[in-house]
């Protein structure tokens, strides 16, 4: 499942990131979006694009294609 599948109010935890751009996968393990994150999906923007999570402490907006390079799984209700 992909973060993207996820709706606003919806936990998860991210299992891994897909294989892509090594700088990429890089730049999302350095703002804390590691294998066993939890994290919580805050709001998508009007038109789907940005996706704003709640991770580690602090608010997060992500694009979708970022969003897409990370594999999670949903928990919780």
């Amino acid at each position: 499942m992909y973060l993207t599948d996820l709706r606003v109010g919806e936990q998860g935890r991210i299992i891994a990131l897909s294989k892509g751009e090594k700088s990429y996968r890089q730049r999302l393990l350095a703002m804390g979006l590691t294998p066993g994150t939890a994290f919580s999906i805050t709001r998508y923007a009007p038109l789907g694009d940005p996706i704003e999570i709640f991770v580690r402490g602090f608010s997060l907006s992500l694009r979708k294609n970022e969003a897409r390079a990370l594999l999670v799984e949903k928990f919780g209700l």
